[in-house]
């Protein structure tokens, strides 16, 4: 008897009619805002500092980025957030664009969703 072979194939071949619901993908988050560094200078060759950075929309999860590279950051409020520069990073002198960026946020549930990542406009720390 073929009939239960052929049945089964067939059942297989056309599915139960379910179907994966389509992902919502990530919305724009929130995107920070730099006002202004302390300090905003230094002189190249100096000792490891902290820098402060001031401003708007920090989310707790905020990195400061010092030449394009993350900077181990502290939270301190949605207005500041400090970040450790070591005195490998201001061995030159010249001007170096710090931004902060707040990471995505995965979405939840089987839908995805989340925010994106969203980066300040860059401000310039100096090396003297």
């Amino acid at each position: 008897m073929k009939v239960i072979p052929v049945l089964l194939l067939a059942l297989l071949s056309f599915g139960c009619g379910y179907k994966t619901p389509a992902s919502t993908p990530p919305q724009p988050g929130v995107t920070p805002a730099i006002a202004a560094l302390a300090p905003d200078n230094t002189n190249a060759g100096s000792a490891n500092f902290t820098l402060t950075v001031n401003g708007s929309h920090f989310a707790g999860d905020a990195v400061v980025n010092f030449k394009g590279n993350a900077m181990p950051t502290t939270f301190i409020s949605a207005s500041q957030v400090t970040a450790a520069i070591p005195a490998s990073a201001v061995t030159t002198s010249g001007a170096v664009p710090v931004t902060v960026t707040n990471p995505a946020t995965p979405g939840t549930g089987p839908y995805g969703g989340g925010t994106m990542a969203e980066t300040s406009q860059s401000i310039n720390f100096q090396v003297n």
